[in-house]
Protein backbone atom coordinates (compact mmCIF):
# COMPACT_ATOMS: atom_id res chain seq x y z
CA UNK A 1 0.00 0.00 0.00
CA UNK A 2 3.00 2.54 0.86
CA UNK A 3 4.22 1.61 -2.66
CA UNK A 4 1.16 2.92 -4.70
CA UNK A 5 0.84 5.38 -2.06
CA UNK A 6 4.69 7.06 -3.67
CA UNK A 7 3.72 6.40 -6.57
CA UNK A 8 0.47 8.43 -6.39
CA UNK A 9 2.17 11.32 -4.62
CA UNK A 10 4.79 10.78 -7.21
CA UNK A 11 2.60 11.30 -10.30
CA UNK A 12 0.74 14.30 -8.30
CA UNK A 13 4.07 16.27 -8.20
CA UNK A 14 4.58 15.54 -11.80
CA UNK A 15 0.93 16.91 -12.53
CA UNK A 16 2.10 20.10 -10.45
CA UNK A 17 5.07 20.78 -12.33
CA UNK A 18 3.46 20.56 -15.76
CA UNK A 19 3.84 23.80 -18.00
CA UNK A 20 2.16 23.19 -21.71
CA UNK A 21 3.45 22.04 -24.70
CA UNK A 22 4.49 18.40 -26.09
CA UNK A 23 8.27 18.05 -26.51
CA UNK A 24 9.94 16.34 -29.00
CA UNK A 25 12.17 13.38 -27.97
CA UNK A 26 12.13 11.45 -30.98
CA UNK A 27 16.01 10.67 -32.47
CA UNK A 28 15.49 11.60 -36.21
CA UNK A 29 17.27 9.70 -38.67
CA UNK A 30 17.47 10.34 -42.37
CA UNK A 31 14.67 8.98 -43.51
CA UNK A 32 12.65 11.31 -41.63
CA UNK A 33 14.18 14.06 -44.23
CA UNK A 34 13.85 15.64 -47.41
CA UNK A 35 15.88 13.24 -49.64
CA UNK A 36 17.31 14.05 -52.98
CA UNK A 37 18.22 11.74 -55.88
CA UNK A 38 21.44 10.19 -54.30
CA UNK A 39 22.41 9.68 -57.66
CA UNK A 40 23.65 13.52 -57.74
CA UNK A 41 27.15 13.54 -56.38
CA UNK A 42 27.52 17.88 -56.67
CA UNK A 43 26.33 20.58 -54.21
CA UNK A 44 22.90 22.47 -53.90
CA UNK A 45 23.11 26.42 -52.88
CA UNK A 46 21.01 27.82 -50.26
CA UNK A 47 19.43 30.70 -52.20
CA UNK A 48 16.48 31.43 -48.87
CA UNK A 49 16.25 30.44 -45.21
CA UNK A 50 12.64 31.07 -44.67
CA UNK A 51 11.70 30.75 -41.09
CA UNK A 52 7.61 30.47 -40.16
CA UNK A 53 5.89 29.96 -37.03
CA UNK A 54 7.48 32.53 -34.63
CA UNK A 55 5.70 35.21 -33.34
CA UNK A 56 7.57 36.53 -29.98
CA UNK A 57 10.61 34.78 -30.91
CA UNK A 58 13.12 36.83 -33.15
CA UNK A 59 14.43 35.27 -36.28
CA UNK A 60 17.53 35.95 -36.10
CA UNK A 61 17.44 33.85 -32.96
CA UNK A 62 16.97 31.36 -34.76
CA UNK A 63 19.21 31.43 -37.65
CA UNK A 64 22.19 32.05 -35.47
CA UNK A 65 21.31 28.61 -34.51
CA UNK A 66 21.55 26.72 -37.49
CA UNK A 67 25.10 25.93 -39.24
CA UNK A 68 24.69 27.12 -42.84
CA UNK A 69 23.99 30.65 -44.44
CA UNK A 70 21.68 31.85 -47.20
CA UNK A 71 24.11 31.46 -50.24
CA UNK A 72 26.65 28.37 -48.41
CA UNK A 73 26.66 25.58 -50.96
CA UNK A 74 26.34 21.90 -49.45
CA UNK A 75 27.28 18.48 -50.43
CA UNK A 76 24.15 16.46 -51.60
CA UNK A 77 26.26 13.65 -49.55
CA UNK A 78 25.45 15.17 -45.86
CA UNK A 79 22.54 17.28 -46.84
CA UNK A 80 20.53 15.14 -44.54
CA UNK A 81 22.69 15.22 -41.82
CA UNK A 82 22.90 18.99 -41.78
CA UNK A 83 19.09 19.49 -42.42
CA UNK A 84 19.27 17.29 -39.19
CA UNK A 85 21.97 19.11 -37.05
CA UNK A 86 20.32 22.40 -37.73
CA UNK A 87 16.50 20.93 -36.64
CA UNK A 88 18.16 19.49 -33.59
CA UNK A 89 20.15 22.66 -32.70
CA UNK A 90 16.82 24.61 -33.05
CA UNK A 91 14.98 22.45 -30.88
CA UNK A 92 17.40 22.88 -28.32
CA UNK A 93 17.23 26.05 -27.70
CA UNK A 94 14.07 25.23 -25.59
CA UNK A 95 12.06 27.98 -27.14
CA UNK A 96 10.19 25.46 -29.49
CA UNK A 97 7.34 22.53 -28.73
CA UNK A 98 8.06 21.65 -32.46
CA UNK A 99 10.45 21.89 -35.29
CA UNK A 100 10.28 20.84 -38.64
CA UNK A 101 12.88 21.64 -41.72
CA UNK A 102 11.84 21.08 -45.25
CA UNK A 103 13.32 21.97 -48.67
CA UNK A 104 12.02 23.26 -51.77
CA UNK A 105 13.60 23.19 -54.87
CA UNK A 106 13.51 26.44 -57.07
CA UNK A 107 16.18 25.91 -59.38
CA UNK A 108 18.08 23.53 -60.85
CA UNK A 109 21.30 23.35 -58.29
CA UNK A 110 19.75 25.91 -55.71
CA UNK A 111 17.06 25.55 -52.85
CA UNK A 112 15.26 26.83 -50.28
CA UNK A 113 15.22 25.93 -46.73
CA UNK A 114 12.11 26.50 -44.90
CA UNK A 115 11.89 25.78 -40.61
CA UNK A 116 8.32 26.21 -38.96
CA UNK A 117 8.40 26.42 -35.67
CA UNK A 118 5.69 26.06 -32.72
CA UNK A 119 6.84 28.19 -30.00
CA UNK A 120 5.85 27.35 -26.49
CA UNK A 121 4.43 29.32 -23.91
CA UNK A 122 7.02 31.60 -22.45
CA UNK A 123 5.39 32.85 -19.16
CA UNK A 124 4.79 31.32 -15.99
CA UNK A 125 3.12 33.37 -13.40
CA UNK A 126 2.85 30.58 -10.96
CA UNK A 127 2.83 29.00 -7.07
CA UNK A 128 5.31 27.13 -5.50
CA UNK A 129 4.42 24.29 -3.32
CA UNK A 130 7.30 22.18 -2.60
CA UNK A 131 9.56 20.32 -0.38
CA UNK A 132 13.04 21.99 1.20
CA UNK A 133 14.60 18.36 1.04
CA UNK A 134 17.18 17.23 -1.64
CA UNK A 135 14.67 14.91 -2.76
CA UNK A 136 10.91 14.18 -3.65
CA UNK A 137 12.16 10.42 -1.98
CA UNK A 138 13.78 11.66 1.39
CA UNK A 139 10.31 13.61 1.74
CA UNK A 140 7.85 11.11 1.33
CA UNK A 141 9.79 8.78 3.16
CA UNK A 142 12.26 10.04 5.91
CA UNK A 143 9.82 12.65 6.43
CA UNK A 144 6.40 10.96 6.13
CA UNK A 145 5.39 14.09 3.58
CA UNK A 146 5.41 16.01 6.19
CA UNK A 147 3.79 19.86 5.36
CA UNK A 148 5.36 21.77 7.44
CA UNK A 149 8.69 21.43 5.57
CA UNK A 150 7.21 22.57 2.42
CA UNK A 151 8.22 26.17 0.85
CA UNK A 152 5.18 27.99 -0.81
CA UNK A 153 5.01 31.08 -2.53
CA UNK A 154 4.92 32.59 -6.02
CA UNK A 155 7.18 32.37 -8.74
CA UNK A 156 7.18 34.72 -12.16
CA UNK A 157 8.75 32.68 -15.37
CA UNK A 158 9.53 34.10 -18.79
CA UNK A 159 11.38 32.35 -20.76
CA UNK A 160 11.74 34.33 -23.51
CA UNK A 161 11.36 38.16 -22.50
CA UNK A 162 12.46 40.29 -25.56
CA UNK A 163 12.34 37.52 -27.86
CA UNK A 164 15.88 36.76 -27.84
CA UNK A 165 16.01 33.98 -25.73
CA UNK A 166 16.66 35.66 -22.44
CA UNK A 167 14.73 33.86 -19.20
CA UNK A 168 13.80 36.60 -16.41
CA UNK A 169 12.96 34.80 -13.08
CA UNK A 170 11.26 36.42 -9.81
CA UNK A 171 11.19 34.41 -6.57
CA UNK A 172 8.89 35.03 -3.51
CA UNK A 173 8.90 32.23 -1.03
CA UNK A 174 7.55 31.61 2.61
CA UNK A 175 6.86 28.58 4.75
CA UNK A 176 10.50 26.55 6.30
CA UNK A 177 12.78 28.75 3.78
CA UNK A 178 12.56 32.29 2.90
CA UNK A 179 13.73 33.45 -0.57
CA UNK A 180 13.24 36.52 -2.59
CA UNK A 181 15.53 36.55 -5.60
CA UNK A 182 15.90 37.56 -9.19
CA UNK A 183 17.79 36.77 -12.19
CA UNK A 184 18.19 37.73 -15.61
CA UNK A 185 20.37 36.13 -18.82
CA UNK A 186 20.48 37.69 -22.45
CA UNK A 187 22.80 35.19 -24.22
CA UNK A 188 23.13 37.08 -27.42
CA UNK A 189 23.52 41.06 -26.27
CA UNK A 190 25.95 42.02 -29.53
CA UNK A 191 24.94 42.55 -33.23
CA UNK A 192 26.54 39.44 -33.87
CA UNK A 193 25.22 37.00 -31.74
CA UNK A 194 27.89 35.63 -30.07
CA UNK A 195 28.16 37.25 -26.53
CA UNK A 196 26.06 37.16 -23.81
CA UNK A 197 25.41 38.21 -20.01
CA UNK A 198 23.83 37.47 -16.73
CA UNK A 199 22.84 38.87 -13.27
CA UNK A 200 21.03 37.76 -10.68
CA UNK A 201 20.74 37.97 -6.70
CA UNK A 202 18.72 37.96 -3.70
CA UNK A 203 18.18 37.18 0.27
CA UNK A 204 17.28 33.68 2.35
CA UNK A 205 16.92 33.07 5.31
CA UNK A 206 16.60 29.28 6.24
CA UNK A 207 15.06 27.49 10.00
CA UNK A 208 17.36 24.71 9.27
CA UNK A 209 21.14 23.99 8.31
CA UNK A 210 23.38 21.37 7.49
CA UNK A 211 26.00 21.44 9.72
CA UNK A 212 27.51 17.78 9.67
CA UNK A 213 27.70 14.44 7.84
CA UNK A 214 27.65 11.58 10.35
CA UNK A 215 29.30 8.47 10.00
CA UNK A 216 26.73 6.48 8.12
CA UNK A 217 26.58 9.44 5.75
CA UNK A 218 23.08 11.25 6.79
CA UNK A 219 22.87 15.08 7.13
CA UNK A 220 22.86 15.80 10.44
CA UNK A 221 20.45 19.51 10.77
CA UNK A 222 20.75 22.10 13.31
CA UNK A 223 17.43 23.57 13.78
CA UNK A 224 14.83 26.14 15.43
CA UNK A 225 11.72 27.68 15.22
CA UNK A 226 14.05 30.90 14.58
CA UNK A 227 15.64 31.31 11.24
CA UNK A 228 19.09 29.61 11.93
CA UNK A 229 21.45 31.20 8.58
CA UNK A 230 21.19 33.78 6.35
CA UNK A 231 22.50 34.17 3.08
CA UNK A 232 22.91 37.88 1.02
CA UNK A 233 23.91 36.82 -2.74
CA UNK A 234 24.28 38.26 -5.95
CA UNK A 235 26.21 37.65 -9.36
CA UNK A 236 26.98 38.73 -12.72
CA UNK A 237 28.24 36.67 -15.75
CA UNK A 238 29.60 36.60 -19.00
CA UNK A 239 28.76 34.34 -22.13
CA UNK A 240 30.64 33.39 -25.27
CA UNK A 241 29.00 31.33 -28.31
CA UNK A 242 30.57 31.58 -31.45
CA UNK A 243 29.60 28.53 -32.93
CA UNK A 244 26.39 26.50 -31.90
CA UNK A 245 27.59 23.67 -30.09
CA UNK A 246 30.23 25.13 -27.85
CA UNK A 247 29.97 27.89 -25.09
CA UNK A 248 32.36 29.50 -22.49
CA UNK A 249 30.65 30.61 -19.44
CA UNK A 250 32.22 33.03 -16.79
CA UNK A 251 30.93 34.16 -13.49
CA UNK A 252 31.20 36.06 -10.78
CA UNK A 253 29.65 35.75 -7.48
CA UNK A 254 29.17 37.03 -4.28
CA UNK A 255 27.41 35.67 -0.71
CA UNK A 256 27.54 36.34 2.60
CA UNK A 257 26.40 33.73 5.42
CA UNK A 258 26.01 33.54 8.40
CA UNK A 259 24.76 31.23 10.68
CA UNK A 260 23.61 30.66 13.96
CA UNK A 261 26.27 30.47 16.76
CA UNK A 262 25.96 27.41 18.09
CA UNK A 263 26.83 25.61 14.90
CA UNK A 264 30.60 26.50 14.40
CA UNK A 265 31.19 25.67 18.39
CA UNK A 266 33.15 22.54 19.38
CA UNK A 267 29.99 20.50 20.02
CA UNK A 268 28.78 21.07 16.54
CA UNK A 269 30.97 21.72 13.71
CA UNK A 270 34.00 24.13 14.32
CA UNK A 271 35.05 23.07 10.79
CA UNK A 272 31.94 24.73 9.12
CA UNK A 273 33.52 27.53 7.72
CA UNK A 274 36.88 26.56 8.67
CA UNK A 275 37.23 29.27 10.79
CA UNK A 276 36.21 30.74 14.52
CA UNK A 277 33.53 33.18 13.15
CA UNK A 278 30.01 32.19 11.91
CA UNK A 279 29.91 34.65 9.40
CA UNK A 280 31.86 34.08 5.33
CA UNK A 281 31.67 36.42 2.50
CA UNK A 282 32.31 33.81 -0.10
CA UNK A 283 33.74 35.09 -3.78
CA UNK A 284 33.46 32.61 -6.32
CA UNK A 285 34.77 32.86 -9.68
CA UNK A 286 33.25 30.52 -11.80
CA UNK A 287 34.62 29.15 -15.74
CA UNK A 288 32.59 26.90 -17.57
CA UNK A 289 33.01 24.96 -21.00
CA UNK A 290 30.20 23.42 -22.50
CA UNK A 291 29.27 21.33 -25.06
CA UNK A 292 25.79 20.10 -26.67
CA UNK A 293 25.50 17.77 -29.52
CA UNK A 294 22.55 15.55 -28.71
CA UNK A 295 18.89 15.33 -30.24
CA UNK A 296 17.43 16.59 -27.17
CA UNK A 297 19.42 18.51 -24.23
CA UNK A 298 17.03 17.63 -21.70
CA UNK A 299 16.49 14.03 -22.91
CA UNK A 300 19.48 13.13 -25.05
CA UNK A 301 18.78 9.21 -26.70
CA UNK A 302 21.46 10.19 -29.40
CA UNK A 303 24.34 12.21 -29.30
CA UNK A 304 27.24 13.53 -26.67
CA UNK A 305 27.06 16.43 -24.11
CA UNK A 306 29.98 17.65 -21.67
CA UNK A 307 31.39 20.59 -19.52
CA UNK A 308 34.22 20.97 -18.03
CA UNK A 309 34.41 23.35 -15.09
CA UNK A 310 37.16 25.42 -13.64
CA UNK A 311 36.35 27.36 -10.51
CA UNK A 312 38.25 29.36 -7.68
CA UNK A 313 36.65 30.51 -4.06
CA UNK A 314 38.33 32.91 -2.22
CA UNK A 315 41.26 35.06 -2.57
CA UNK A 316 44.36 32.63 -0.82
CA UNK A 317 44.93 29.27 -1.40
CA UNK A 318 44.96 27.76 1.84
CA UNK A 319 43.02 27.93 4.95
CA UNK A 320 39.23 29.35 5.69
CA UNK A 321 36.92 28.40 2.81
CA UNK A 322 39.28 29.05 0.30
CA UNK A 323 39.26 26.37 -2.38
CA UNK A 324 40.19 25.41 -6.46
CA UNK A 325 38.03 23.29 -7.67
CA UNK A 326 37.65 21.51 -10.98
CA UNK A 327 34.86 19.10 -12.29
CA UNK A 328 34.43 17.50 -15.74
CA UNK A 329 31.48 15.31 -17.09
CA UNK A 330 31.29 13.22 -20.65
CA UNK A 331 27.95 11.97 -21.37
CA UNK A 332 27.62 9.71 -24.86
CA UNK A 333 24.04 8.58 -25.85
CA UNK A 334 23.48 5.61 -28.34
CA UNK A 335 20.12 5.06 -30.91
CA UNK A 336 19.64 1.33 -32.29
CA UNK A 337 17.17 -0.05 -34.14
CA UNK A 338 13.83 -1.18 -32.76
CA UNK A 339 14.01 1.70 -30.37
CA UNK A 340 16.58 0.58 -28.11
CA UNK A 341 19.30 3.17 -26.65
CA UNK A 342 22.06 3.04 -24.40
CA UNK A 343 24.56 5.66 -22.67
CA UNK A 344 27.47 6.23 -20.67
CA UNK A 345 27.59 9.25 -18.46
CA UNK A 346 31.18 9.86 -16.86
CA UNK A 347 31.69 12.91 -13.81
CA UNK A 348 34.57 13.46 -11.82
CA UNK A 349 35.21 16.26 -9.69
CA UNK A 350 38.53 17.34 -7.09
CA UNK A 351 39.18 20.19 -4.58
CA UNK A 352 42.39 21.83 -3.90
CA UNK A 353 43.71 21.58 -1.08
CA UNK A 354 42.10 18.32 0.41
CA UNK A 355 42.12 20.17 3.94
CA UNK A 356 38.63 21.97 3.37
CA UNK A 357 35.57 23.44 5.39
CA UNK A 358 32.41 20.99 5.49
CA UNK A 359 30.78 24.03 3.65
CA UNK A 360 32.80 22.98 0.48
CA UNK A 361 33.05 19.58 0.72
CA UNK A 362 29.61 18.24 -0.81
CA UNK A 363 29.93 15.76 -3.38
CA UNK A 364 28.54 12.66 -3.88
CA UNK A 365 24.42 12.83 -3.27
CA UNK A 366 24.07 16.37 -4.69
CA UNK A 367 22.65 17.84 -7.93
CA UNK A 368 23.71 15.45 -11.08
CA UNK A 369 26.00 13.60 -8.73
CA UNK A 370 24.77 10.57 -7.58
CA UNK A 371 24.31 6.80 -7.77
CA UNK A 372 21.06 5.27 -8.56
CA UNK A 373 20.43 3.30 -5.04
CA UNK A 374 21.78 5.64 -2.44
CA UNK A 375 19.46 8.50 -2.76
CA UNK A 376 19.22 8.57 1.14
CA UNK A 377 23.22 8.92 1.69
CA UNK A 378 25.11 12.06 0.94
CA UNK A 379 29.20 11.04 0.18
CA UNK A 380 31.60 14.37 1.72
CA UNK A 381 34.87 14.43 -0.18
CA UNK A 382 37.64 16.08 -2.15
CA UNK A 383 37.53 13.93 -5.16
CA UNK A 384 35.50 11.58 -6.42
CA UNK A 385 34.34 9.82 -9.46
CA UNK A 386 31.01 8.21 -11.00
CA UNK A 387 29.91 6.05 -14.21
CA UNK A 388 26.73 5.29 -14.61
CA UNK A 389 25.46 2.81 -17.43
CA UNK A 390 21.74 2.52 -18.88
CA UNK A 391 19.85 0.17 -21.42
CA UNK A 392 16.66 1.30 -22.29
CA UNK A 393 13.71 0.58 -24.51
CA UNK A 394 11.05 2.87 -25.78
CA UNK A 395 7.86 1.01 -25.53
CA UNK A 396 5.27 3.38 -26.49
CA UNK A 397 4.12 6.72 -27.29
CA UNK A 398 0.45 8.21 -26.78
CA UNK A 399 -0.78 11.42 -27.46
CA UNK A 400 -4.26 12.48 -24.86
CA UNK A 401 -6.38 14.93 -26.25
CA UNK A 402 -6.90 18.04 -24.11
CA UNK A 403 -10.82 18.32 -22.90
CA UNK A 404 -11.06 22.31 -24.39
CA UNK A 405 -9.91 23.55 -27.35
CA UNK A 406 -6.51 24.65 -27.52
CA UNK A 407 -3.85 25.73 -30.76
CA UNK A 408 -1.42 25.48 -27.71
CA UNK A 409 -2.17 22.62 -26.09
CA UNK A 410 -3.61 20.44 -28.67
CA UNK A 411 -2.77 17.12 -26.49
CA UNK A 412 -0.99 15.99 -23.72
CA UNK A 413 1.96 13.32 -24.95
CA UNK A 414 3.62 10.72 -22.67
CA UNK A 415 6.62 8.81 -23.89
CA UNK A 416 7.34 5.87 -21.92
CA UNK A 417 10.46 3.99 -21.77
CA UNK A 418 11.31 0.73 -19.38
CA UNK A 419 15.28 0.59 -18.63
CA UNK A 420 17.75 -1.03 -16.34
CA UNK A 421 21.46 0.39 -14.94
CA UNK A 422 24.76 0.03 -13.12
CA UNK A 423 26.53 2.79 -11.62
CA UNK A 424 29.71 2.94 -10.01
CA UNK A 425 31.60 5.38 -8.12
CA UNK A 426 34.62 6.31 -5.46
CA UNK A 427 34.53 9.25 -3.66
CA UNK A 428 38.10 9.98 -1.39
CA UNK A 429 37.95 12.85 2.07
CA UNK A 430 40.62 12.92 4.33
CA UNK A 431 40.81 10.09 7.21
CA UNK A 432 39.68 12.63 9.79
CA UNK A 433 36.21 12.67 7.86
CA UNK A 434 35.70 9.48 7.38
CA UNK A 435 32.65 7.37 6.92
CA UNK A 436 30.87 4.49 5.99
CA UNK A 437 30.99 5.21 1.98
CA UNK A 438 33.91 7.04 1.78
CA UNK A 439 36.98 6.04 0.34
CA UNK A 440 35.48 2.91 -0.66
CA UNK A 441 34.05 1.56 -3.61
CA UNK A 442 30.48 1.99 -4.42
CA UNK A 443 28.04 0.44 -6.52
CA UNK A 444 24.35 0.36 -7.29
CA UNK A 445 21.98 -1.26 -9.91
CA UNK A 446 18.63 -1.33 -10.60
CA UNK A 447 15.31 -1.32 -13.19
CA UNK A 448 12.58 1.63 -14.01
CA UNK A 449 10.58 3.42 -15.98
CA UNK A 450 11.26 7.06 -17.26
CA UNK A 451 7.76 8.81 -18.44
CA UNK A 452 8.57 12.33 -20.34
CA UNK A 453 5.74 14.60 -21.63
CA UNK A 454 5.07 18.75 -21.78
CA UNK A 455 8.32 20.90 -21.46
CA UNK A 456 10.90 18.27 -21.28
CA UNK A 457 9.03 17.17 -18.11
CA UNK A 458 9.96 13.49 -16.85
CA UNK A 459 9.04 11.13 -13.87
CA UNK A 460 11.79 8.43 -13.04
CA UNK A 461 10.72 5.53 -11.29
CA UNK A 462 13.42 3.37 -9.91
CA UNK A 463 13.62 0.22 -8.27
CA UNK A 464 17.46 -0.09 -6.72
CA UNK A 465 19.98 -2.25 -5.06
CA UNK A 466 23.36 -1.28 -3.65
CA UNK A 467 25.99 -2.66 -2.02
CA UNK A 468 24.66 -2.40 1.83
CA UNK A 469 22.45 -5.19 1.15
CA UNK A 470 19.40 -2.18 0.45
CA UNK A 471 16.73 -2.04 -2.18
CA UNK A 472 13.96 0.48 -2.39
CA UNK A 473 11.66 2.37 -4.47
CA UNK A 474 13.31 5.78 -5.74
CA UNK A 475 11.43 8.93 -7.32
CA UNK A 476 12.77 11.45 -9.59
CA UNK A 477 11.27 14.36 -11.38
CA UNK A 478 12.87 17.11 -13.71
Amino acid sequence: MNIFKKIGCGILSLLFALNATAQNIEVVTATDLPLINPAYKGKLQIHEIIIKGNKKTKGYIILREIQFKAGDSISISTLNESIQLARQQVYNTTLFHEVKVELAMIAAFQINVIVTVKERWYIFPTPLFQPVDRSLNEWLVKYKGDLSRINYGVKFEHYNFSGRKDPFHLFFMNGYTKNISFSYSQPYSNNALNQGFGLGGGFSENREVAYKTSSDNKILFYTKNDFVRKNAFGNVSFRLQKGILNRHLFNLAYSRITVSDSIVSSYFNPNYFNTNSNTSGLIDFTYTYQYTNANNAAYPLKGVTSYVTISKRGIGFTGGTNRFHVEAAYNKFWAYAHNWYSSLQVIGNVKLPFEQPYINQKAIGYGNANLRGLEYYVIDGVAFGILKSTLKKKLFSIKIPMPFTSSIIPSLPFSIFAKTYADIGYCYNKKNYDTKLNNRFLYTGGFGIDILTLYDISLKIEYSFNQLGQHGLFFETR
